[in-house]
């Protein structure tokens, strides 16, 4: 062993015993010996006399590199002399009178000397090299061992140059182009004469040889003469391989492969249906009922569903009437086979199941009325969609438990079944009662059936019913017949026993909730619909993932049938008290804090029960008292005893508290203000108690954020449901709220003030001015950050709240302008921000990245001018502000910002943008006349040749794009905005 090849050695080594420092040395060594001049030399020899394989795979590398890169400098003798011994070592002859080494080497030694042979072809075929693939046939006589490497040298040609699967050059395309042409005019008949006879004279000898000459072939059939292959003699011997039960299934399989690529070759539409109906394929159909999981039927079920897909794709595209009937002749023949290779073998990936049912659905649209066999193969079509939508029993424990196995496949089987369901939509238009009575079936057969062990079938069925309400439009739900309603009274009394599997508990309950507007009209299916969702198949359903969704649709169900309730109304409580007792149970140290959600959909679906009208005053006391009292007595017990909580008690209490807070919010959702503050006060007083309990958070609470968010979130609920009658209530809460508030919180807050002003406008001036100049000192001491914090940090999660903060405050202020508050801003103690509002107001019209946002600043400025500036020339109401808008808004705003590069008509929301702009001007010139003209003109064109042009320019393209989308819309041509 001399030094380069230790050196080849030590560079491949993987073992870890190598020192990296000499491994390093090695690379660099082997790296210098492939600069030298006689590289290719030394490569060849290496080749011919050393058999081990990392010298020889080092050396085809070397060689290859090369040519790739050196080729066009190579002297026409070194040429000669790579070309002359590669394809000696290819062909199995002698190098200088002595054998070549390499074909005795594994697989990926063969492949690497057939990437290189495939380099010289790259640079060499046809203009130099033109006789290397006549001259290579003759070797074929030497044996499996020269056959192998023919295949793998036109294998590799494939990949590395010919085939389209793989991204190439224009360089690449333009010589695949050139070697096909030439090997067409050349040598392709002698080398498919050559397949023909390798197979014919192997087939019973070495079948292996056999499949290697048949999966070469395949990859050739799609670009070369059609005719070489379809003839008397190649397709009777492909067939015969298939057909034959002696021979191997790898053989029998690549015969079929290469079928397929017959099937599947480009041509005219015409000659295509000729040529498949030649082919007799019935005469592979019976091989699909074997063993489905053997390579033979996989090739087979390909071949047998390509085969219909070209079929298919014929009868779209021929357009005689006698084409047309051939062609559907020859789908219905192979159809039958084609569903159920569908439903029983492993398809073939390319094969999309979807897309060629789709199609053929399609085609079924022309026809005025569906013919027998046409409404037998829906049937299958139906059958094939529930076969592959249902899940796979070996994942039925860990889509129960909902581990990580169970999510992956719930989530694949979620994107797979919804081209599936689409499919099933487009058959049931096609043929709306043959789907109702196969879902109809489906699910009778689920039913009679039913055990837990055929959970699969159960869901699938379930599915299917769901799927069909999606189709049906509400009108005709609402309607119904005969088959909805046997459909429906099935489902809602039918108790399955595999009811605790997860999935088909969940799409049971989805099912039910998807037809309720049949029941809403058919009220005798209510007490069913409650038994469903009350009982151990609903919310008492041991697997919570059910049970939480399970509450979640009976609040919705409630919500719709609603007054169609009040006759349960006792039912549903005591069938609830459970649940409820979760919540109001004293004994809070005993359970376990579930998630503060929890729980919320079921006191939402009571108190929308409990809060109708229908429900006489004496029972919705009754009712609402039993539900509150407990509720806020666990809040006062928790909060006097605050003090003597360890951290871990605390912790718990918090928890529990929150869930109370979220519980009793959910269940004032049920009660309107018109009924809490004027029909029945009785109530409103009793969420007023509640209200001045919970709002005792905040004081004994001060910091704990969770629970200051939850009594910010009942707050809300309470002005939209005590309305102004929770006035007295606002200042402790605002205060509480203000103290302690975060900018996170902060936003929260300014919400808060903006649903108060929306709802009562000028009566909360009071509260907002003495609130506002804490809220103004805070937020611009916090929002400086955002100014303040450089580029790096503009993702960090606080400036992105500091920023979230700054958003809202522009709405707020917006509101505040907006509803006639803004003599808030001039009380004695908020006048001190005036200027900071104003330089923030003007800096954001003019540069804010938002449009959105810049017009609402616009927006401001226009209500504030109209607010605080007379049209006479009297005592200013705001001394500076006249000046402060004709001297730095007009010019900043209404000019040099539209002037500026980034104001592009072009986008929707600026023409808005400059729309309020123009009504800025329109307003200043109202109130201010001429000073406003003389000052925009004098010292906002300073070179008015120049300026003056460009905004009169960007004026008349605004103008034109007014005018257009006047237009447009006066067509109706919404879409353009």
């Amino acid at each position: 062993m001399d030094d380069v090849e230790k050196a080849i050695l030590i560079s491949f080594d993987e073992s870890g015993a190598i020192d990296s420092e000499l491994k390093l040395q090695a690379v660099n060594f082997c790296q210098k010996i492939k600069e030298t001049p006689s590289i290719c030399s030394l490569c060849i020899e290496k080749l011919c006399f050393c058999k081990l394989v990392q010298v020889q795979f080092w050396c085809l590398q070397a060689l290859q590199e090369v040519i790739r890169v050196k080729y066009g400098s190579m002297s026409l003798e070194e040429k000669n002399f790579i070309r002359k011994s590669i394809f000696s070592m290819a062909c199995l002859e002698g190098i200088n009178d002595k054998m070549c080494v390499v074909l005795d080497s594994p697989a990926f030694i063969k492949n690497k000397l057939s990437q290189v042979l495939v380099t010289l072809i790259y640079f060499e075929y046809p203009l130099i090299w033109s006789s290397v693939f006549v001259d290579f046939l003759p070797h074929l006589s030497k044996g499996a061992v020269v056959i192998d490497m023919f295949s793998r040298l036109l294998n590799a040609l494939d990949d590395e140059l010919v085939s389209m699967d793989y991204p190439r050059t224009a360089e690449e395309v333009a010589v695949a182009g050139r070697v096909k042409d030439a090997m067409r005019n050349q040598c392709v008949p002698q080398i498919v004469r050559a397949w023909y006879d390798i197979v014919s004279m192997y087939r019973n000898t070495d079948p292996e040889t056999c499949v290697t000459v048949l999966d070469c072939m395949r990859r050739y059939v799609s670009w070369i003469d059609i005719g070489l292959i379809v003839n008397d003699a190649f397709i009777p011997l492909l067939f015969e391989l298939i057909l034959v039960d002696g021979l191997s299934e790898q053989l029998r399989a690549a015969a079929a492969g290469c079928v397929l690529a017959v099937v599947s070759k480009r041509m005219d539409a015409h000659s295509k249906l000729s040529l498949l109906k030649s082919l007799q394929i019935s005469r592979v159909f019976g091989l699909v009922s074997d063993d489905n999981d053997s390579d033979l039927v996989s090739a087979i079920a390909a071949l047998i569903t390509g085969y219909a897909v070209e079929v298919l794709e014929c009868s779209k595209r021929v357009n005689t009437e006698d084409a047309k009937v051939i062609s559907m002749e020859l789908l219905d023949e192979v159809l039958p086979t084609v569903f159920y290779v569908m439903q029983n073998c492993e398809m073939d990936a390319a094969f999309s199941i979807v897309q060629f049912l789709s199609g053929y659905v399609a085609t079924m649209k022309t026809h005025s009325s569906l013919q027998e066999n046409q409404m037998l193969h829906i049937s299958q079509i139906l059958e094939v969609i529930r076969t592959q939508i249902r899940y796979d029993p070996m994942y039925r424990n860990n889509l129960d438990m909902v581990d990580m196995i169970g999510v992956e496949e719930e989530s694949r089987m979620l994107e797979f079944r919804k081209d599936l369901f689409v499919l099933l939509r487009n058959v049931g238009r096609v043929a709306p009662e043959v789907t109702r009575i196969f879902i109809r079936n489906s699910l009778a057969s689920a039913i009679s059936s039913s055990s837990d062990k055929n959970a699969e079938e159960v869901e699938a069925a379930l599915s299917l019913l769901y799927a069909l309400g999606e189709t049906m439009s509400d009108e005709a739900m609402r309607v119904g017949n005969g088959l909805l309603s046997e459909l429906v009274t099935n489902l809602l009394s039918t108790r399955f026993p595999c009811h605790s599997n997860r999935l088909v508990a969940l799409v049971y309950l989805e099912t039910i909730a998807r037809y309720m507007k049949f029941i809403q009209e058919n009220v005798q299916y209510i007490p069913l619909v409650l038994a469903a969702f009350l009982d151990e198949r609903g919310i008492h359903h041991p697997n919570i993932y059910v049970s939480r969704r399970a509450s979640y649709l009976f609040m919705r169900i409630v919500k719709l049938l609603k007054s169609k309730l009040v006759p349960f109304i006792e039912t549903i409580l005591q069938s609830l008290q459970d649940v409820v007792a979760r919540f109001t149970s004293m004994n809070l140290a005993s359970r376990e804090p579930a998630g503060s959600e929890d729980g919320a959909y079921v006191f939402e679906a009571i108190g929308l029960l409990i809060g109708m009208e229908d429900v006489s005053l004496e029972k919705q006391s009754d009712y609402l008292s039993s539900l509150l009292t407990p509720l806020c007595q666990q809040v006062e017990v928790t909060l006097m005893n605050a003090k003597a909580l360890n951290p871990d008690e605390s912790s718990l209490q918090i928890a529990n508290i929150q869930q109370i807070i979220v519980a009793i919010n959910a269940l004032s959702k049920g009660f309107s203000e018109r009924l809490v503050t004027s029909s029945r006060p009785a109530i409103g007083h009793m969420f007023k108690q509640t209200l001045d309990v919970l709002l005792q958070i905040l004081v004994v609470f001060p910091k704990v954020e969770p629970l200051r968010t939850k009594v910010l979130s009942f707050i809300h609920r309470m002005v939209d449901t005590l309305g102004a009658s929770v006035f007295p209530y606002l200042p402790k809460a605002l205060e509480q709220l203000l103290a302690e508030s975060e900018p996170k919180e902060m936003v929260g807050f300014l919400l808060l003030l903006n649903q108060l002003i929306c709802k009562f406008s000028t009566l909360v001036r009071d509260i907002l001015e003495e609130v506002f100049p804490t809220i103004a000192g805070r937020v611009f001491s916090a929002i400086q950050r955002v100014v303040d914090s450089s580029v790096t940090e503009t993702n960090t999660e606080e400036i992105r709240e500091l920023q979230e903060l700054q958003k809202t405050l522009y709405t707020f202020l917006h509101v505040i302008a907006t509803h006639d508050l803004s003599s808030v801003f001039l009380s004695p103690r908020s006048r001190d921000y005036l200027t900071s509002i104003m330089q923030l107001l003007l800096h954001t019209s003019c540069h804010h990245k938002d449009i959105v946002t810049r017009k609402a600043c616009v927006q401001i400025f226009i209500k504030l001018i109209k607010d605080w500036c007379a049209k006479s020339s009297g005592e200013e109401k705001v001394p500076g502000f006249k000046s402060f808008i004709i001297e730095t808004f007009a010019t900043n705003c209404c000019l040099y910002s539209v002037l500026d590069k980034s104001f592009e008509f072009g986008d929707a929301n600026t023409l808005v943008l400059f729309g309020e702009i123009v009504l800025a001007q329109k307003v200043m010139y109202e109130k201010f006349g001429d000073d406003f003209l003389v000052h925009f003109v004098s010292k906002g064109f300073p070179s008015p040749q120049n300026l003056a042009e460009q905004y009169c320019q960007k004026l008349k393209v605004s103008l034109c794009k007014y005018q257009m989308c006047y237009v447009a819309c006066f067509h109706g041509q919404r879409g353009i905005f």
